[in-house]
């Protein structure tokens, strides 16, 4: 393993802390009794207090330290004072361990007194501190200049969504999203159980991938020597629950589609399903509008949000708009009644890619796609599907050719997918062979007959309408966050890169030894102290910068090297 020139350096720290007889990865528990929230809002002089968390700054003068620690909660100013720690002739607690073998993200417990500087300052007096957690990594530091500029922050979305961990250190505000996230979570409970309704679990894995048009990722059950597929939506197992007697039931799942990752897609992502027996799509409207405004109060404070430069109003009723008439408005083109073919030849005349694989569905999804979706920006119930879209929905009871259908609308981008759920046997039997018309041409998305399924109809479901949301765009909508990424804690990610293995010479270790401190210096200054000649320091600095070991920048007119 490469180890960088701070890494060596801590791994030494942490043989003299063994030599000393002190065990830096300690098993015991650290009883606390305090947090730096608590400290906070529970603020009296004097007062006893036990914490634990990371220490993230110092400043060290002399027999005198002022410091930041940092735990779940926030951050609180401690101050280590030589005497308060070391009463007594030995004063290596402080000299040795605290200022030569502590660093900068080193977890430790401190117990002490509290008190306020002269700045006003809430602080806690170190009387004792115990190392609980020796860091073998620098965490990223972040400065700022006299300008108010901050350089070398954390703020790679790579790598930030690659070290979660790190990115949750040193940018504490992350956290707030998934704070956010889960009050999501609770809220919507809350509602479902309130009205009555039951939270159920179905299969991840399943012999047929059902409840949706997506491609799924395949595995192998060997003990079966069976193919099964990672789920792609819950909705048929919620279904054979109604058909079970379940009045209502629900679920938050993890599903997977294996198809394009982008600002809005990942190939794991969680959705929420809910389906409520003897209820149409009308009533599923009512419902999800109270839902949200509920779901945003919750989250926010408000039934407000923003989400870059608008402001989302989640107060219901929501307005309610045919998809013939969203893309007769934008596109002047009635899709009622219209041909596989007349389809296909619009949808190309106004710039489509379009092939011989789709079916009136698709079609008609990419023409609403592509120049009526970007239109909706507050919440809006686009109804009123046609049939080719909706092979799960029920035909609508007064328009030839449509379904009972809605798909919620905000900034551009469907949240929410519902149903008068369709629960005649013979009809979707012939849907899933429309389906399976469609893979043969060539469609991967297209469903699959569910024999199991069509059994259990035939058992008979009630009237039932059905709920889909996707849990992680929603919360992007109340995050303010564009990207699918911020808010969920692991994306999916390419490989990383490994880092190439480096023989460093004699002069590589000089400008690393010059480097160790962690701080920016001049290059020049580097290049003076190293007493290299202008050859030596030319091939020695290349080396580790093309290695990305150390890193050079220019602030000011200045070439600054420090190590990466």
């Amino acid at each position: 393993m490469q180890l960088s020139e701070q890494e060596i350096i801590r791994r030494e720290k942490l043989n003299k802390l063994t030599e000393m007889g002190i065990n830096a990865f300690p098993a015991e528990e650290y009883t606390i009794t305090d947090t730096t929230e608590s400290i906070k809002q529970d603020f009296s002089e004097n007062k006893q207090v036990k914490i634990a968390g990371r220490l993230m700054s110092r400043r060290i003068q002399g027999k005198a330290s002022f410091a930041e620690l940092q735990d779940s909660k926030g951050k609180i100013q401690v101050y280590f004072n030589r005497d308060e720690i070391c009463p007594g002739e030995d004063k290596e607690l402080y000299n040795e361990v605290y200022k030569h073998l502590l660093d900068i993200g080193d977890i430790i417990g401190i117990e002490g007194t509290l008190f306020t500087t002269q700045v006003g300052e809430m602080t806690i007096l170190v009387k004792n501190f115990t190392l609980l957690t020796k860091a073998l990594r620098p965490l990223p530091q972040a400065k700022t200049d006299e300008n108010g500029v901050v350089h070398d922050g954390f703020t790679d979305p790579e790598l930030r969504y690659r070290q979660r961990y790190v990115d949750l250190t040193v940018n504490p505000q992350v956290k707030e999203i998934f704070v956010k996230r889960t009050k999501m979570f609770n809220a919507m409970r809350t509602f479902f159980n309130d009205a009555g309704y039951f939270e159920v679990e179905t299969p991840i894995l399943q012999s047929i991938p059902g409840g949706a048009a997506a491609k799924p990722f395949i595995t192998h059950h060997n003990a079966l020597d069976i193919p099964l597929y990672l789920r792609i939506a819950n909705e048929l197992y919620l279904k054979r629950l109604i058909v079970g007697g379940f009045d209502g039931v629900y679920e938050f799942s993890k599903n997977f589609r294996n198809e394009g990752m982008d600002r809005t897609h990942n190939p794991e992502f969680t959705a929420m399903e809910i389906y409520v027996a003897y209820k149409d799509y009308n009533w599923m409207m009512d419902f999800t509008e109270k839902l949200l405004e509920f779901c945003a109060t919750q989250v926010n404070g408000s039934t407000e949000s923003t989400f870059g430069e608008h402001t989302i109003n989640w107060t219901a009723p929501y307005p309610r708009v045919s998809m013939t008439e969203a893309i007769q408005k934008y596109t002047g083109f009635d899709i009622t009644g219209k041909t596989e073919q007349e389809l296909f030849d619009f949808a190309k005349s106004i710039g489509i890619e379009v092939n011989e694989t789709m079916g009136k569905g698709k079609l008609i999804d990419e023409i609403f796609g592509e120049k009526c979706e970007g239109n909706f920006i507050q919440p809006t119930f686009i109804t009123d599907y046609p049939i080719e879209m909706s092979p799960l929905t029920k035909k609508h009871r007064s328009k030839e050719g449509l379904t009972e259908r809605f798909e919620l609308m905000v900034c551009g981008k469907e949240i929410a997918n519902a149903y008068s759920e369709l629960n005649d046997p013979i009809d979707q039997r012939e849907r899933f062979e429309s389906q399976m018309a469609l893979s043969e041409r060539g469609d991967d998305e297209a469903m699959f007959i569910d024999q199991d399924f069509l059994r259990a109809l035939e058992y008979g479901m009630p009237p039932t309408s059905g709920l889909g949301i996707g849990m992680d765009r929603l919360i992007m909508f109340l995050t303010n966050n564009a990207s699918i990424q911020e808010v969920l804690f692991f994306p999916q990610m390419r490989p990383e890169k490994t880092v190439p293995q480096v023989e460093l010479g004699e002069d590589e270790k000089v400008i690393l030894e010059i480097l160790k401190s962690g701080e920016q210096l001049p290059l020049n200054d580097v290049k003076q102290q190293s007493q290299l000649s202008g050859k030596k320091w030319d091939k020695a600095s290349k080396t580790l910068t093309k290695n990305n070991l150390v890193k050079v920048e220019k602030i000011d007119e200045v070439l600054l090297m420090k190590l990466v």
